[in-house]
């Protein structure tokens, strides 16, 4: 039986197929539609039982009490300080509701979980051993035999309940054309089988990364620390319903919202190419002699050349050149805004005379 290693130009790693010898035209492939990417860094946990869409809703940012069969969205689980603890793309076909998650994060997530299962009639199950993900674009994923309805990502258009903090008009992730089939492992074994014979042209995981991060897209594995909030990943827009019912964290997400900031925001940065430098995540980011963040995620785009993410804090100026300190020395890089330093704080609060003004113009 082949596999992953087998196919002509692979490069493999213990994420999965990193790429297939080129990863730059793998991204236009991927981008066109003539591509698949197998999703090595991806795992799924499904959710059976008749309370799974209300129980989810209840631990969750999402509204998904109500969510219809096929229809895709995410969600995210909190901390009480309405940090990110955990992220998972949903989609439920009727009967089970379907989460694929960072590969990373799957054990922890299913072992919380399966821990504020209580009483109710729900099912959960690590399905990362027998199930696999393969993303695309809509049409270049459709005719791929999936377990279960395929997720179509809903970024960067704003969910129900959510809000968008990035200005810029078209969004950077607009045209981009993305979904991911889970497959059992016959149909994956032939999608490889196709792939080693030359039927099947496949991306790899450096192609995805590059598409998701010229998007803006967040992604809990590698944009998340402990202290993440998910307004500073302008996350409102696609997994948090800021009207549903309370869920852990919800506190901290109304208040940032409509009565703060929050304390940091992520910056999209264009990155010196002239010496072939690349940060690594974790890379500081400064402003002068000023550290005002750190590099989160990092690609080589086809079009935009060397690119990266930043969280950095809220009061940085915006639109300054920054220098990212890498291992082989500074880098500049000009930045672009997605969370713009005034994000939040949206509530209309009516003002009150003081009491000498009431009393005197009475």
């Amino acid at each position: 039986m082949a596999t992953l290693a087998d196919v002509p130009g692979a490069v493999v790693d213990d994420r999965g197929l990193r790429h297939v010898g080129s990863p730059v035209a793998e991204q236009r492939r991927l981008a066109s539609g003539s591509a698949l990417a197998p999703l090595g860094d991806r795992g799924v946990i499904s959710v059976g039982g008749e309370d799974r869409r209300s129980w989810l809703d209840s631990l969750s940012s999402q509204a998904l009490t109500h969510l219809s069969p096929g229809v895709s969205t995410e969600m995210l689980i909190l901390d009480p300080q309405g940090r990110v603890e955990h992220a998972a793309s949903v989609v439920d076909d009727g009967e089970t509701a379907w989460l694929i998650v960072d590969r990373a994060d799957v054990e922890a997530l299913a072992g919380w979980l399966m821990r504020m299962r209580f009483r109710l009639r729900v099912e959960v199950k690590d399905r990362s051993d027998d199930l696999f993900v393969v993303g695309g674009t809509r049409d270049a994923v459709s005719s791929l035999s999936a377990v279960a309805p395929v997720w179509v990502d809903p970024w960067p258009e704003v969910s129900p309940g959510g809000w968008a903090y990035a200005r810029v008009e078209p969004h950077p992730g607009s045209d981009r054309d993305w979904a991911e089939a889970i497959l059992d492992a016959a149909e994956f074994d032939r999608v490889i089988d196709a792939a080693v014979r030359g039927e099947v042209a496949l991306a790899g995981l450096d192609a995805v990364e590059a598409l998701r991060v010229a998007a803006w897209r967040p992604r809990v594995a590698v944009d998340a620390d402990e202290r993440l909030l998910p307004h500073e990943m302008d996350w409102l827009r696609t997994a948090v319903h800021l009207s549903k019912g309370c869920y852990r964290g919800q506190e901290t997400v109304a208040k940032v919202h409509n009565l703060g900031h929050p304390p940091r925001r992520v910056v999209a940065l264009q990155l010196d190419g002239s010496d072939n430098v690349l940060p690594q995540r974790g890379d500081e980011v400064r402003a002068g002699d000023a550290v005002i963040g750190a590099i989160t995620s990092v690609a080589v785009h086809h079009e935009e050349g060397p690119i990266a993410l930043a969280l950095i804090k809220r009061t940085a100026p915006e639109g300054i050149p920054l220098v990212v300190e890498t291992a082989d020395g500074p880098l500049a890089a000009a930045q672009e805004t997605v969370v713009p330093a005034d994000a939040g704080a949206t509530a209309s609060i009516p003002r009150l005379p003081r009491l000498g003004r009431r009393r005197a113009a009475e």
